[in-house]
């Protein structure tokens, strides 16, 4: 499907005629920097070309329509301004009458309803922000329709306290950050702590970014990423009884080695290990980027592959067993796990002549272990959310 496509589905379900706009947001994939950004440090996430689509149309009533066409069997989701809250029968729609309902809790003024049709190529559960995607889509949408002059950092921060406060998932800012801010052949190298940020050119030389699906599906709101964080904070908690830091980002690997014994509970203890470990990886392999260092960049993935897995412990069996085939294929430069955890997917960067060679080899290998089929996706860097012509 395309969006033309999506548009001939969206006059089908709310007739033709009038202010018809159509516009895209990216999914992400993050390089390296996981769980690191709601503690205070360092993620460098890029924008993909694949993403959501969307079709919409400003309503004269309060009335909102929403229709997903990955989503069929669940039809047209009817709601209306006056009643914005999260139903389990909403499904898949609470996150963009989340997003709705965030502007207008922080101030804007949206003064009708509207319909809008959305189409994914982001797989869903996949780990590669399918929701951060949509949710950054509406901003977009809204703040178009109803001219609302937000900044793209603005509608990247809607999105995130939507789906803290709407849609109970404690995340972070780099999945929407990434999503609204992305910029074609860029990474973004974002401090969480300040949203100071920086572009750094991905054009690797004879090697690609190839994400794995283990399609070993999760749920962020279901998982224990909360979990992740409560014990982050603890973490933190007993680390300023010794040293005034306001975030596990601000501190050193000689700094925690120095005051970590102030944490008290092991299992916090080697969650903060993690944090402060792979925030000083992710600005040592932008620094190695910078200077076509991609070898170092390589060791420093499968670090904090290492590190998610026993330190942070948010893989999984099956995520394991693709990280560690992709490590042993000749021309892998580096492999981990991306994402949330918990099952999606991995990232890892694989020399050209190499990929045919990856694909066959991690698929045939998985298929034996695990009688599942892995998607493969070849991806290019793209741009942010925006308004198609």
């Amino acid at each position: 499907m395309n969006e033309k496509e999506l548009k001939v589905i969206f006059e089908e379900k709310f007739g033709e005629g009038g202010d018809i706009r159509t516009y895209f947001a990216p999914g992400r994939v993050n390089l390296i920097g996981e769980h690191t950004d709601y503690n205070g440090g360092h993620v460098f996430p890029c924008a993909l070309t694949i993403g959501t689509y969307a079709v919409a149309r400003k309503r004269e009533d309060r009335v909102i329509k929403l229709y997903s066409a990955n989503i069929e069997r669940v039809g047209v989701i009817e709601s209306s301004l006056d009643d914005l809250t999260n139903k389990d029968e909403y499904s898949w729609a609470n996150y963009p009458l989340g997003v709705v309902w965030a502007l207008i809790e922080k101030g804007s003024e949206i003064k009708s309803g509207f319909e809008m049709a959305v189409w994914g190529n982001i797989p869903n559960g996949s780990g590669l922000s399918s929701s951060a995607s949509l949710e950054v889509l509406t901003g977009t949408v809204l703040n178009d329709f109803f001219g609302l002059d937000k900044t793209m950092t603005e509608l990247a921060l809607v999105g995130q306290y939507s789906e803290n406060k709407f849609n109970g998932c404690n995340c972070g800012i780099m999945d929407q950050f990434a999503v609204a801010m992305g910029q074609k052949d860029h990474a973004i190298f974002l401090d969480c702590a300040d949203l100071s940020y920086k572009y750094a050119s991905v054009k690797l030389e004879g090697a690609k970014i190839v994400i794995t699906n283990s399609k070993v599906k999760h749920s962020l709101v279901d998982s224990a990423y909360n979990d992740r964080r409560n014990e982050s904070a603890q973490a933190l908690a007993d680390l300023q009884t010794v040293c005034g830091i306001s975030t596990l980002g601000e501190l050193t690997d000689e700094e925690f080695e120095k005051y970590g014994s102030a944490i008290k509970d092991e299992v916090c203890y080697r969650r903060a290990k993690h944090a402060v470990a792979e925030n000083q990886r992710t600005i040592k392999a932008v620094e190695a980027l910078n200077n076509n260092d991609i070898e170092t960049f390589g060791k420093l993935m499968n670090a904090s592959h290492v590190s998610l897995r026993d330190d942070y412990e948010v893989s999984c069996e099956e995520v394991d067993f693709l990280v560690e085939t992709e490590w042993s294929v000749p021309g892998v430069i580096g492999a981990r796990i991306t994402g949330g955890g918990f099952g999606g997917c991995t990232v890892a960067i694989v020399e050209n002549d190499a990929v045919e060679n990856f694909k066959e080899v991690v698929g045939k290998a998985y298929k034996e272990k695990y009688d599942l089929d892995a998607e493969f996706y070849v991806v290019d860097i793209g741009d942010g959310a925006r308004r198609l012509a």
